[in-house]
């Protein structure tokens, strides 16, 4: 009986210490892929006409290698090659954050 409570204990405690905790989407850059199906999805993205509704400022960047910084993406067509999966959202309630997009590079990034 004892062993069995103290395998309890070991699993209750290991399992709580590699719970997967979300990123906060200020720290998202780099390599995305736009998912077609929102449950394969690590976020749920709403794009936002305003700059000053959106949570983060995006910049395109062409090249995957300048994907570097905060709200710098990189949209990749190979879901193997992203490092994170967004959805777009069409209605902002359902989306988990904002995004506006910017066509100078010094803009881009957190807008909290």
């Amino acid at each position: 009986m004892i062993s069995f409570i103290l395998t309890l204990l070991i699993w209750s405690w290991s399992d709580s210490n590699t719970s997967s905790t979300q990123i906060d989407p200020c720290e998202i850059y780099g390599k995305v892929y736009i998912e077609s199906n929102p449950r394969f999805a690590h976020f749920r993205v709403y794009e936002d006409d305003s700059e000053a509704f959106a949570d983060i400022i995006i910049f395109e960047e062409q090249n995957s290698l300048y994907a570097d910084e905060v709200g710098h993406w990189s949209f990749v067509d190979d879901r193997d090659f992203a490092d994170v999966y967004i959805y777009f959202e069409k209605d902002r309630n359902m989306a988990d954050f904002a995004v506006y997009y910017t066509e100078y590079a010094s803009f881009a990034g957190c807008n909290r």
